[in-house]
């Protein structure tokens, strides 16, 4: 009988975590719900290891400074933040801080649940480090340079507005140049290419 893999909810609105803790229950996991960021930080030298859904908006510590307490704590759990804003730029300053995954609420099961076996895959996957970072820097050289460009931007989480000014060029070619970079790397969402991009050092 192998574990159950544990999940940690770290959520301020009660509905969230019992619908999220739900879910997963049903999909086989062990879930544990945390009401705000203070209370998992303290408790959290004691918890099993697992991955972490930590909210972006909550009172008292957000995410983000839970995030950054974690990692100064050194605890290697890997995260995956749910904002319910679709704010580009806290995903970003989240992932560069090392989360996994943004996702936006209401969720849809099967995006949370790729984004849960990416965390258990990292958790158990040290190693693949330096090859995501060769294989990032591969695809990416793959781009044209005004690609680049474009995927710089985001990864400083720009608005496509701000990226068209300063590159001179119109939002709608940077909508353009955008989808293609997507095709390219052959991903679907701007949470993968951002992966690629910080793999790579694009943005950092």
């Amino acid at each position: 009988m192998v574990d159950k893999r544990t999940i940690h909810i770290v959520d301020d609105e009660d509905a969230i975590r019992r619908s999220a803790s739900f879910m997963l229950k049903t999909s086989g996991f062990a879930v544990t719900t945390w009401a705000s960021g203070v209370e998992f930080l303290k408790n959290v030298k004691t918890v099993e290891p697992g991955c972490i859904l930590l909210d972006v908006r909550m009172p008292e510590m957000d995410g983000l400074e839970v995030q950054q307490a974690l990692s100064e704590r050194g605890v290697a759990m890997p995260v995956v933040i749910l904002t319910g804003h679709g704010d580009v730029s806290i995903a970003v300053r989240a992932m560069k801080a090392g989360a996994i995954d943004f996702i936006e609420k209401p969720f849809e099961k099967a995006v949370l649940l790729s984004a849960i076996e990416r965390a258990f895959e990292r958790l158990s996957d040290t190693e693949g480090r330096a090859s995501r970072a060769s294989e990032a820097s591969v695809l990416i050289a793959g781009l044209t340079s005004r690609e680049q460009d474009v995927l710089k931007g985001l990864a400083q989480g720009l608005p496509n507005k701000t990226i068209a000014y300063d590159l001179g060029i119109s939002p709608r070619t940077v909508e353009v140049h955008r989808a293609n970079l997507m095709t390219k790397l052959n991903v679907r969402s701007l949470s993968d290419a951002l992966r690629i991009a910080f793999a790579a050092g694009v943005g950092g």
